[in-house]
């Protein structure tokens, strides 16, 4: 077994926000938005109405990544309301609908949607919920192994782990396998888990660590 440790450097990325509005603006007749925290609330229109609505709230810190990820979900199949960490337990959530006002929402609507808030959340969205700062993740995975002086190779259980930061758990396991991948002492052959599967753990570690 090989056991490496590894820390991946802050990556920052390319601002994808105004390709995603452009995106959306194209949809926009489709859905609009509504948005809750605590007692305050919005029926937006547009993603502008509800980035306008959310730089309203001193606890909300509007940055790129946040903007790229609600527009992303915005744009996106995915109908189950989505929430955002704030701080500590204090969540937003967004919720799109097809009503056409506040009122058409709350009397036909908000029940149905609040009844979908209490089904278990898919994996998928468990993975992608937006939740920047630093990340413990590991994984074990099939690493090729070439057999000295024959054509054969062999698969070997490797266990690596990374201390990564990144904005949610999917972004953690996507960092740390295509760094795996991009290092040349790693076979192309080499086979990785499934993010949902258990030879991948990651582990929130908040925003600052020493």
């Amino acid at each position: 077994m090989y056991i490496v440790t590894f820390c991946l450097a802050y990556i920052s990325i390319i601002d994808i926000f105004s390709v995603l509005l452009q995106l959306f603006c194209l949809n926009s007749d489709l859905m609009n938005l509504y948005l809750r925290y605590f007692d305050n609330e919005v029926f937006a229109y547009s993603i502008e109405e509800a980035f306008d609505f959310l730089q309203s709230i001193p606890e909300v810190d509007l940055d790129e990544f946040l903007m790229g990820d609600i527009a992303q979900y915005v744009e996106s199949s995915n109908m189950y309301p989505k929430r955002y960490k704030v701080h500590g337990k204090a969540y937003f959530i967004i919720i799109k609908t097809t009503a056409a006002n506040m009122e058409e929402f709350k009397s036909n609507g908000a029940a149905a949607h609040d009844g979908s808030m209490d089904m278990p959340k898919p994996k998928a969205d468990i993975f992608s919920d937006y939740n920047p700062g630093w990340y413990d993740g590991s994984l074990m995975f099939k690493r090729v192994i070439p057999i000295p002086q024959t054509q054969k190779f062999q698969y070997i259980d490797t266990f690596f782990v990374a201390r990564v930061k990144a904005v949610s758990r999917q972004d953690c396991y996507n960092k740390i396998v295509d760094h795996l991948r991009s290092r040349n002492d790693i076979d192309p052959r080499s086979q990785f888990p499934s993010i949902k599967g258990k030879n991948f753990e990651c582990v929130f570690r908040g925003m600052d660590i020493e």
